[in-house]
């Protein structure tokens, strides 16, 4: 089952018992105003304008953390390297973007496994070629889809406290695992949801 909600993800976690999800996989702010740092329009053709919002003005709390460990056995979190008081791991996953360009080359994600470090090696020009961004840090489904077939397995339950775009709740349809997925910005959560439904029911109505 796949379920999205609008709601703060504080408040629906603290509803939560203790390890009531198998996997967080996570993508909350940074605290780095990335939508401050992209005002000046870019003219170049693939560049899209996405309105300014300020929803990665600040970093999550400690209270945030603390109840993502509390209601899951495991948690992937992405922009952990912007965090303070992080644990070290043996495991982190970064996101290869292979060619150069003025953003980041790669982007990192702590996990809680033990397992070695793994990279998932995708261009940024063919994550987001023939994509219409919904959200200015939206990371592609192909990029879901490899976190589940490593650090998952179909049937776990998953949770996104950040559901952004919605690339996680597509990869979790196809995967085969429960999901909850939280956005507190409505028109966020409304772009996801009309992405969801028309890529998903697209794809199945082609498979039947």
């Amino acid at each position: 089952m796949i379920e999205l909600l609008n709601c703060d993800c504080m408040e629906y976690m603290a509803g939560l018992e203790d390890n009531s999800f198998d996997l967080a996989i996570v993508d909350p702010p940074y605290g780095i105003d990335w939508g401050g740092q992209t005002k000046t329009v870019n003219t170049g053709k693939n560049w899209i304008q996405h309105e300014y919002k300020d929803w990665d003005s600040l970093p999550p709390t400690r209270q945030y953390f603390d109840e993502l460990h509390r209601i899951s056995k495991n948690q992937i979190i992405w922009g952990a390297n912007y965090f303070e008081g992080i644990a070290p791991t043996p495991c982190w996953v970064i996101w290869d973007k292979i060619q150069e360009f003025s953003g980041a080359s790669f982007e990192m994600a702590w996990t809680s496994f033990k397992s070695p470090a793994k990279a998932f090696r995708m261009a940024r020009c063919s994550a987001y070629v023939g994509i219409n961004k919904i959200h200015p840090t939206q990371k592609p489904v192909k990029l879901y889809e490899w976190i589940l077939t490593n650090y998952s397995e179909p049937g776990q339950r998953i949770l996104d406290t950040h559901l952004g775009s919605g690339s996680s709740a597509i990869a979790a349809h196809y995967f085969g695992v429960d999901f909850v997925g939280c956005e507190l910005d409505e028109d966020y959560y409304n772009a996801a949801c009309k992405r969801f439904d028309a890529e998903t029911s697209q794809i199945d109505m082609f498979s039947v």
